[in-house]
């Protein structure tokens, strides 16, 4: 995660970032009252802190030398407090390590400006080597590639760029040799069920990673990459119940309470996104994404607009975020240029090699033509990944929407009525879409009965106007009759008196033809009774005439 840092250490912070491996007091070595470890054995158990507190009481007490100094330094660096151990190199003036503090700090500049003065040698390489990766020097990045060995450290380098190039498969080639070649590199477990975590093998990912946890149970890395496998084949209750114990323990990690805390917020829906996020938005990439699809969640579009700017996508989830925020933006303030954007992204993503057949893939080109209006393509896309998305209410009210455009109200109002999310269902789009397409499947009686439970609105008198009008239409003169009266009396206007008196005409023409109970032509004469209309009241009489002779009760 450190390799990843957008962003560097702000100077006067003190706050220093602690190595993962320092996790729990249940790492530290067993000891018997009469056994005091040495400094080799704290650090053979990564307890950096338990060395750092022997070798300054041996520095107290004994006689000190130049060797205490390096390994209390080394230990420093190795906790994870860069800025101490920076300042003990550059005492030290020992350029190629205080390089690699600035590194790790994230202050690359610096960094590089030392690594030009130190001597030649494999650390100063693999440094060069991260270097040119995380300042896009391309040039640079093959030029110290070629030099790197083919041992241990050199390619555990070149796996770290792959990784962070989205390389994982080329990741996971050279962790899976280095395993073979040397079985007591247990981490490397962890770095190759990370690669198929990012890979979305999460039933693999967590086989690999077991293997580990048989014998580091209490890594927080580990246990945390657990949780977000658990999070994404099962659910957020299940991950979080992981990370739990941790939580509870208080570890003494800052960067790992950070990091279990955003992902805490990841399990829980987004609840407390605002109050964990921001602090985290340099420090865990994935913060920022996060945080502006808690925004987007909010309808805060302009927020996550705003918070976009500055990212660079290198990975497809963020080239989709970006390509869905410039969309939202660009619909809600009818930028052409904003949704010319996001079309390209989107498309970007969908016909890329990697992703051309994966169900993101599919749904961004998906989405690119429906910002396109080519709304058969959009049709053919989705129905190439409607099985597995049968349980997805977002997909399926986007199907549904698209169905409803090309006229499939069936099918549509099939996928509509199967919405179980009460956001959508409270939405306008979701009651117009419904509304439609059971006007349209003839079933303009329900349709009406979703109207008036409908408070009075401006939205509610969007659903009138549709009813009147797909009613009129479709020859549903009942229901048409009680809408258009009343838009008339709500708006009166020759419009929709001449709407009115049709549709009570046309009603009439159904019952004589027998489409239509006659009960629903009593209830319409109701509403023609007192109408100032001239013309309304002939058509009154000959319903009345008509109703006299054939003995039906008005």
């Amino acid at each position: 995660m450190l390799l990843s840092r957008t962003k560097p250490a702000a100077s006067n912070n003190n706050h220093s970032l602690v190595n993962l491996s320092e996790i729990t007091k249940a790492q530290r070595m067993a000891v018997s009252p009469q056994e005091v470890p040495s400094v080799t054995k704290f650090i053979e158990n990564r307890d950096f802190q338990g060395a750092i507190t022997l070798l300054e009481y041996q520095k107290l007490n004994e006689n000190a030398s130049t060797e205490t100094d390096l390994w209390l330094v080394y230990c420093e660096f190795h906790r994870g407090n860069y800025k101490q151990a920076l300042l003990q190199y550059e005492a030290m003036n020992n350029p190629l390590y205080a390089a690699c503090c600035y590194f790790y700090l994230g202050m690359y500049q610096e960094s590089r400006e030392l690594v030009l003065k130190s001597p030649k040698c494999p650390l100063q390489v693999r440094l060069s080597f991260h270097l040119a990766h995380k300042t896009g020097d391309e040039v640079s990045v093959l030029e110290f590639h070629r030099q790197l060995r083919d041992v241990a450290e050199d390619q555990l380098s070149l796996a770290a760029v792959h990784f962070l190039r989205t390389n994982y498969q080329e990741a996971i080639d050279i962790y899976k040799r280095l395993v073979l070649q040397n079985k007591d590199l247990m981490a490397l477990h962890v770095y190759i069920a990370l690669c198929y975590y990012k890979l979305d093998f999460y039933d693999v990912s967590q086989e690999v990673l077991s293997v580990y946890l048989q014998k580091n149970a209490d890594s927080l890395i580990a246990i945390n990459l657990k949780a977000c496998n658990i999070y994404r084949l099962y659910n957020g209750r299940s991950a979080e119940s992981e990370i739990r114990p941790l939580l509870e323990a208080q570890v003494n990690c800052p960067f790992g309470k950070d990091l279990l805390n955003h992902n805490l917020v990841i399990f829980r829906n987004g609840d407390g996104a605002l109050q964990v996020l921001p602090p985290l938005v340099d420090v865990i990439p994935e913060a920022k994404l996060n945080l502006i699809i808690y925004y987007l969640r909010q309808d805060e579009t302009k927020e996550a607009f705003d918070l976009m700017q500055d990212v660079n996508p290198s990975l497809p989830a963020e080239y989709i975020l970006k390509g869905i925020v410039y969309a939202l933006i660009g619909q809600e303030t009818n930028n052409k240029e904003y949704l010319d954007t996001a079309i390209q992204y989107l498309h970007l993503v969908g016909g890329s090699a990697s992703e051309c057949d994966t169900i993101p893939g599919r749904q961004c080109v998906a989405s690119a033509f429906f910002l396109q209006r080519q709304y058969e393509d959009v049709l053919l896309y989705f129905n190439s990944i409607k099985s597995y998305l049968s349980n997805d209410d977002t997909f399926k009210f986007n199907l549904a929407q698209v169905q409803t455009i090309l006229g499939h109200y069936k099918e549509a109002e099939e996928e509509l009525v199967t919405i179980q999310s009460a956001k959508y269902r409270s939405e306008y789009n979701y009651i117009e879409c419904l509304t439609r397409c059971l006007v349209m499947n003839r079933k303009a009686v329900q349709a009406w009965e979703i109207y008036s439970r409908m408070e009075t609105s401006a939205e509610s008198l969007g659903i009138l106007h549709l009813l009147a009008n797909d009613c009129y239409r479709t020859g549903q003169f009942y229901v048409a009759a009680k809408a258009f009266d009343i838009l008339d009396k709500y708006d009166p206007n020759p419009e929709h008196a001449a709407a009115k008196r049709g549709a009570c005409v046309g009603l009439l023409q159904m019952v004589l033809a027998g489409r239509e109970h006659r009960e629903a032509l009593s209830e319409v004469v109701n509403l023609m009774r007192g109408s100032p209309d001239p013309q309304m009241d002939h058509i009154l009489r000959v319903i009345t005439n008509w109703a006299k002779e054939n003995r039906v009760k008005m």
